[in-house]
């Protein structure tokens, strides 16, 4: 493939259309079962069914699904005589980082705790990059894949925005700021709904700008259209910086590829936005400056928990206190114990895995940004994967989005992060796919 063409058919190349695929086949890599499993899990996790249909809450819905498609994948790796792990450096972090998670125990504040954290939530995390990376195999698997996250996040916008309307708060009518109800499970919470939503909206943009046909375009046209609102009655400061974060890097990736109409779409729904906002909003986006304006006091709370949390980290800088026994250490140095963790997924891993375990996750998030960031402008030469580098922008997008939201949510150890960088791993195992069977 001529690195420098652009030009398909002797018509120039527009990013955004989707371009014609290579008449080569590319094996699908096996594993369907096992996949589809893991679209069910994806599902199950975004959307929580069994907190509605409360029938389905014995049949312990994901673990079935994610124990489906972790067999489903060590008996097809069995059967193909392919490794269960590949050796990215994504990979060796995330195993590097889950070793030192496990080697601090032993000294944890409470070891227990640290033990029930690693099963209940890290290792499902852990493992759930593993099938991503594992699995999402083939360009069609990373649209299919891509699309499930991006349906689901269109219910749970919904949600937000019918809570919002009719009045379905988690806090009281006293309360200075009213906070909406989310779907329940990875959703529930105002501030994880609103994270949530921020990084599937960049997924969504990417499937916009590669689905053909009016059906595809206008599904995804509505979820970016229901997203963003619902981000935005979810009152989230951390939200609302996030979003900022989104739309700054994708009307900065819009100027680099010289794409005059998505850049004027963007800014002209910014401006949309602002005469829109409903009343209190912007008091609320105030007290991001000015703390002392926070009738909630959560402001003056998390500043202090940012000060707590660096002492903690200066009296164990190896170490660590144990993963997830940040509110044990904080608890500690507070005046009064809140059992509240540290809103901040960098400061999460320094207090709990010292400052070993913060530079790992931070050189994970480096690495799967740049993974991203060269599948990006590699495919971007290429007009048969132009499309691939439109997908590799909206992962980088989500990842920058999530690097912003990380410096207030205390989400170190949840899904979250763990499925866009085994998406930058996929993306990588796509691209070298297809150039190796281009080549063969």
């Amino acid at each position: 493939m001529n690195a420098t063409a652009l030009k398909v058919d002797g018509a120039p190349a527009v990013w955004w259309r989707r371009q014609p695929t290579s008449a080569r086949a590319i094996p699908d890599g096996g594993g369907g079962v096992a996949f589809n499993a893991l679209l069910a899990f994806t599902a199950i996790l975004l959307l929580a069914p069994q907190t509605v249909i409360p029938a389905l809450k014995p049949l312990r819905i994901a673990l079935v699904a994610g124990g489906v498609a972790i067999t489903g994948h060590l008996f097809d790796s069995t059967f193909r005589r392919r490794p269960v792990l590949s050796a990215s450096p994504e990979v060796v972090a995330v195993l590097t980082l889950l070793l030192w998670a496990v080697l601090t125990i032993p000294f944890s504040y409470w070891p227990g705790g640290s033990i029930a954290l690693l099963g209940d939530q890290y290792l499902k995390a852990v493992v759930f990059f593993w099938l991503i990376a594992s699995l999402v195999t083939t360009r069609e698997r990373l649209r299919t894949f891509s699309w499930a996250l991006a349906l689901c996040s269109i219910p749970v916008a919904i949600t937000a925005l019918t809570h919002f309307r009719a009045g379905v708060y988690l806090t009281s009518h006293a309360a200075p700021i009213q906070r909406i109800a989310g779907l329940s499970g990875l959703t529930g919470n105002p501030n994880d709904l609103a994270l949530t939503l921020n990084l599937l909206i960049p997924i969504m943009g990417a499937l916009l700008f590669t689905s053909r046909g009016v059906v595809p375009r206008a599904v995804s046209v509505v979820g970016l259209l229901l997203s963003v609102p619902a981000i935005i009655v979810t009152f989230s400061r951390a939200g609302f910086l996030t979003l900022c974060a989104v739309a700054l890097t994708a009307l900065m990736c819009f100027v680099k590829r010289r794409t005059a109409g998505p850049a004027a779409a963007l800014l002209l729904v910014a401006c949309a936005v602002v005469p829109l906002l409903p009343a209190g909003y912007l008091d609320r986006l105030n007290t991001i400056t000015d703390i002392d304006a926070d009738p909630t006091g959560s402001a003056h709370g998390r500043w202090s928990d940012f000060r707590l949390a660096a002492e903690v980290v200066a009296q164990n800088p190896v170490i660590g206190v144990g993963i997830g026994q940040d509110i044990l250490a904080l608890d500690r140095l507070r005046d009064r114990p809140t059992w509240r963790s540290v809103h901040n997924a960098y400061f999460e891993y320094a207090v709990d895995l010292g400052l070993p375990g913060g530079l790992l996750f931070i050189g994970l998030l480096v690495a799967s940004l740049r993974t991203a960031r060269r599948v990006e402008i590699r495919a971007v030469r290429e007009p048969l994967r132009r499309d691939l580098s439109i997908m590799a922008s909206g992962v980088r997008i989500a990842l920058t989005a999530f690097a912003v939201g990380a410096f207030f949510h205390p989400i170190a150890y949840q899904f979250y992060f763990f499925c866009l960088a085994g998406l930058a791993v996929a993306l990588k195992r796509v691209y070298r796919s297809e150039l190796g069977g281009a080549s063969s």
